[in-house]
C-alpha cells in the first residue's frame, strides 16, 4: 500500500480534533429573542433596569491577545445607528462577562478592561430604548478577537474611533442579535 493510501485510511478512521468554533452566546438572552426589562434603558422615557446581560464565548483563534464587545442598534433613527456598549482590552483569558458588568464604573469587568463612551454620552451599558411606535429594533452583540493586548485609543475616544481600531486589529468576530420595541 502506498504511503498516501495509508494516510488516507488513517485519517478516515482516526477522530479529528477540531477547535471549537468562535462563538458568542448569553445565558440571559437567546439569539433572536426579545430583550427583557433587564436590558432596557432607564431614561429617555424608558423604564428598564439598564443591566448588561451575561455573555459567554469560546473558540478564540490562535494569536488572540484581547477581546472587545460591542452592542449596536442599526435601526436607530439617527442616520448612523446607536452604540449601546463598547468594552475593550478584555484579557485573552476571559471567557465571558457576568450580568451587570456594564456599570459606568466597570467594577464587574475583568481587570484591565475599559469601556468606551456610548451614544448616550456615558460609559457603561446603555440599554434598549427605541422610539415609541417604531418597528422593533435590532440589537447586535458582537465579540471581537484582537491581535493586540490594548486598543490604541484615548480614554475619551468616540464609538467610531473605537470601531475603526477594532476592525484594524481584529483576528475574528462573531455576533448574535436580539430585538426590542415599544
Amino acid at each position: 500500500m502506498r504511503t498516501s493510501s495509508i494516510l488516507a485510511v488513517l485519517l478516515a478512521i482516526a477522530p479529528v480534533a477540531q477547535a471549537a468554533e468562535f462563538s458568542l452566546g448569553s445565558p440571559t438572552i437567546a439569539p433572536g429573542s426579545t430583550l427583557t426589562d433587564e436590558q432596557v434603558y432607564a431614561g429617555f422615557g424608558c423604564q428598564g433596569k439598564n443591566r448588561s446581560p451575561a455573555l459567554e464565548w469560546q473558540g478564540a483563534p490562535a494569536g488572540t491577545k484581547s477581546f472587545a464587545v460591542t452592542v449596536y442598534d442599526p435601526d436607530a433613527p439617527t442616520g448612523s445607528g446607536w452604540w449601546h456598549w463598547l468594552v475593550y482590552d478584555i484579557p485573552a483569558t476571559a471567557r465571558g462577562l457576568p450580568a451587570g458588568a456594564g456599570t459606568p464604573d466597570g467594577q464587574g469587568l475583568p481587570p484591565g478592561a475599559r469601556q468606551g463612551r456610548t451614544d448616550f454620552g456615558t460609559t457603561g451599558f446603555g440599554g434598549a430604548c427605541p422610539p415609541v411606535g417604531d418597528q422593533p429594533h435590532r440589537y447586535i452583540f458582537t465579540l471581537y478577537a484582537l491581535k493586540t493586548e490594548k486598543l490604541a485609543v484615548p480614554a475619551d475616544a468616540t464609538a467610531a474611533l473605537i470601531g475603526f481600531m477594532l476592525n484594524a486589529d481584529k483576528l475574528a468576530q462573531t455576533s448574535f442579535q436580539a430585538t426590542y420595541g415599544r
